[in-house]
């Protein structure tokens, strides 16, 4: 009869100081970003993460290289191979541009910073002041898809505050790869790294909105009632390559419908406005008329005030202040115009968070908006409790 062979003490120990190390290591090399143990009856709150597109942290050269070249890297803006573009970007771009476009920067900075990063963060707190008048208690912060607060780091802070449902709205009406698939792209790598994801939802566009095109006209007509009507208006968009439309990308159809329903909205013939297109980088064919040349002719034409607004940005940053209320502005008059006026941008406009807020009550549908009362919680707790869950157990949910 063969004695069965047992593990020694000693093996027995190897053996658990072997899976003890394992456990202490394992995380290390876990994919997962490390998180607090799951809690029975904690609260969980619904969240808005406003996105806009970014901003320099500083109006200097080395923060505007910094932000140019985590937005240019992006392959959403630049569909170029990296092979070929990455050493064109580093090589000369981020080497001459920098300082040309910190000295624009520079022109619009403000004691307080950032035009765009001031008027992004009070939208936030302006929807968070209208959400909840409405009686949705819901959580609300905002992120720039380049720069910061980064979009991971505001999607970390929700997380901590008990967000278990986030709504992520950029504040882009018009859908573009380029802008709004960017967005989703920097929610879907920080969500490859959470292990307990919380429930997303996107906003794809709102270019159609009521409410949006709405606060625009009233932007329009309020001007108009303090300063007279132009003989032309001018709706400037930012542009898009031509390929990426010839590919697919519904940002032009978007912006034409835009267009075509503030005019409706306003009440002018198609000869009293026209649609152009702004900001365009490089030397490749973007989506036609461009502004510049399309104010100047006006100028030619012997028009005396042109008024332009930019319906696309929801906030005024530098290709608002800088690239038309400077350079257009300088160019109309140059090429013989008399007047020329630009509209903000929607910004804080009471009739702008308005239709904010109805776009993100759409979309919170079906979601609870009220964090739960505090004897809910408790009751919730008790109840995992008492059907087994060990007091120090937080494995479970309720």
């Amino acid at each position: 009869m063969v004695r069965p062979e047992y593990p020694t003490r000693r093996a027995l120990g190897r053996r658990a100081g072997l899976r003890g190390a394992f456990a202490t290591i394992a995380p290390m090399f876990s994919p997962f970003a490390p998180e607090p143990p799951y809690t029975h009856g904690q609260a969980e709150r619904t969240a808005v993460l406003l996105c806009n597109l970014g901003t320099p942290d500083a109006p200097t050269a080395p923060a505007v290289r910094r932000y140019l070249a985590q937005f240019l890297s992006d392959r959403r803006v630049v569909e170029i191979p990296k092979l070929l573009w990455l050493p064109l970007l580093h090589g000369l771009i981020l080497r001459t541009r920098p300082a040309r476009s910190a000295a624009q920067y520079a022109s619009i900075w403000s004691a307080a910073g950032s035009p765009l990063a001031l008027w992004t963060a009070r939208q936030a707190g302006l929807l968070r002041d209208d959400l909840d008048a409405a009686g949705h208690r819901v959580l609300v912060r905002h992120a720039m898809r380049y720069g910061n607060p980064s979009i991971a780091s505001q999607l970390d802070a929700l997380k901590a505050e008990g967000a278990t449902r986030i709504l992520i709205l950029p504040l882009y009406p018009q859908y573009s790869a380029t802008t709004t698939a960017s967005v989703f792209d920097a929610v879907y790598r920080w969500a490859a790294r959470i292990r307990r994801l919380p429930e997303l939802r996107f906003v794809n566009r709102y270019h159609d909105h009521p409410d949006y095109i709405a606060a625009l006209a009233h932007s329009v007509q309020t001007h108009w009632q303090q300063h007279g009507r132009p003989e032309q208006l001018v709706l400037s968009f930012h542009g898009l390559p031509e390929r990426s439309r010839q590919l697919g990308d519904p940002y032009h159809c978007e912006v034409r419908k835009t267009a075509r329903l503030l005019a409706e909205r306003l009440g002018l013939g198609q000869e009293r406005y026209r649609v152009s297109f702004q900001s365009r980088f490089g030397n490749a064919r973007w989506l036609q008329p461009y502004t510049r040349p399309t104010v100047e002719a006006l100028g030619q034409a012997g028009l005396r005030r042109v008024d332009l607004v930019c319906p696309g940005f929801t906030s005024d940053c530098r290709e608002t202040l800088e690239e038309i209320d400077i350079e257009v502005r300088a160019a109309f008059l140059q090429a013989g115009g008399k007047e020329f006026h630009y509209i903000r941008c929607l910004n804080d406009s009471p009739q702008w968070i308005t239709a904010l807020a109805c776009v993100a009550r759409q979309h919170l549908a079906g979601w609870p908006t009220q964090p739960a009362a505090a004897a809910a919680l408790a009751e919730a707790r008790n109840h995992a409790l008492a059907g087994g869950a060990p007091a120090g157990s937080r494995a479970t949910g309720p």
